[in-house]
């Protein structure tokens, strides 16, 4: 499932309504692939329209962006078709530092297509320790089997069982001075952006606030607002704490590392 102009967004929303009156109809579950900020969009516009048939939203874990959808309130409990991956190289000591995207080139050379990938957590220099994966559990065992190098470095990919700490996930928090809880003022701030660039990103469609795409710039931050600039990050508002001098307003921002 992808996005790309209106008649996409609209084949995607029909998706979507399909996959409710099946899951309704059946008394069954029914699940999309892994969609993106962009294609969540596509279910924030028939939310209402599509209700009746109960919906969940999961990535694999509380910070992932990309998910899938599952419609469909039969009775019983099923577990999300998500599988965890843990790939780490297999000489840690001459590892290269590798990037998101070079994860993900390996990954999508594979030959596999990007709606059964979902997130993919590499912490900052964190190459020595690995990085995790999450995808379809119908591709995850193909994966395990032909993901041996990334870039130069070999590595090996298993699913990953358990509980295991994602580190950098907590965010890094921050104090600001700000006219007010504007995003657009603050989102300047966090990324040490003119207000003009961080308008043209709204008019990118390069903002998400919980998940929903915003346009409007003026939007007033609300207490745990998670925000994600894409290109740039994620950041949680935690509010308000305080008048400086001048009359601003201090407020304490959570500002995720490069995940």
């Amino acid at each position: 499932m992808s996005v790309a102009d209106e008649k996409d967004l609209q084949q995607l929303k029909n998706r979507l309504i399909e996959l409710a009156k099946k899951a309704y109809s059946r008394n069954i579950y029914t699940y999309t692939p892994f969609m993106g900020l962009a294609e969540q969009q596509a279910y924030y516009a028939v939310e209402r329209e599509v209700s009746y048939a109960g919906v969940r939203m999961e990535g694999g874990a509380h910070l992932c962006e990309r998910k899938m959808i599952r419609f469909g309130e039969p009775g019983y409990e099923e577990e999300f078709p998500i599988v965890r991956m843990e790939i780490l190289p297999k000489a840690p000591r001459f590892a290269e530092n590798l990037t998101h995207r070079d994860f993900l080139g390996s990954v999508m050379n594979l030959g596999i297509e990007r709606d059964v990938v979902g997130d993919i957590f590499v912490p900052d220099g964190a190459i020595r320790r690995g990085a995790l994966l999450f995808c379809h559990e119908n591709i995850a065992d193909y994966i395990a089997e032909n993901l041996d190098r990334v870039r130069h470095t070999k590595v090996t990919c298993r699913r990953s069982e358990g509980e295991i700490e994602m580190e950098n996930t907590e965010p890094e928090r921050i104090s600001l001075t700000v006219a007010s809880p504007r995003v657009d003022g603050v989102i300047s701030k966090v990324y040490n952006l003119s207000r003009d660039d961080s308008r043209e990103l709204f008019n990118n469609g390069r903002i998400f606030i919980n998940g929903i795409q915003k346009g409007n710039a003026s939007y007033q931050l609300k207490e745990e607002d998670a925000v994600t600039v894409r290109g740039f990050g994620k950041f949680i508002f935690y509010g308000q704490t305080g008048v400086s001098k001048k009359g601003k307003d201090r407020v304490e921002i959570g500002v995720f590392g490069k995940l």
